[in-house]
């Protein structure tokens, strides 16, 4: 086994000369498709929560914290205005 630890792979030379390429292929496609590019932008909104659920569970919208009516450690609890 290696002591190094490994790179991700968008780090790596083959990676970085693949996103390379995907950012002028980007540009390209985009120049020549600009109004049809600009079309898609309320649906990739729309899908942008969806998908936030999907690939980043209990870290979108804040996460989630079970025994919400618990202090967290360390935290002072607060007290109702007026109480």
């Amino acid at each position: 086994m290696s002591d190094q630890p490994r790179l991700p792979w968008w780090r790596t030379r083959g990676g970085v000369a693949a996103l390379g390429f995907g950012l002028v292929i980007a540009f390209f496609v985009l120049r020549e498709h600009y109004a049809h590019a600009l079309g898609l932008l309320p649906y990739l909104l729309l899908l942008a929560c969806p998908l936030m659920h999907l690939l980043m569970p209990h870290h979108g919208h804040g996460g989630h914290q079970h025994g919400r009516g618990q202090a967290e450690e360390g935290a002072p609890r607060r007290r109702a205005p007026g109480t």
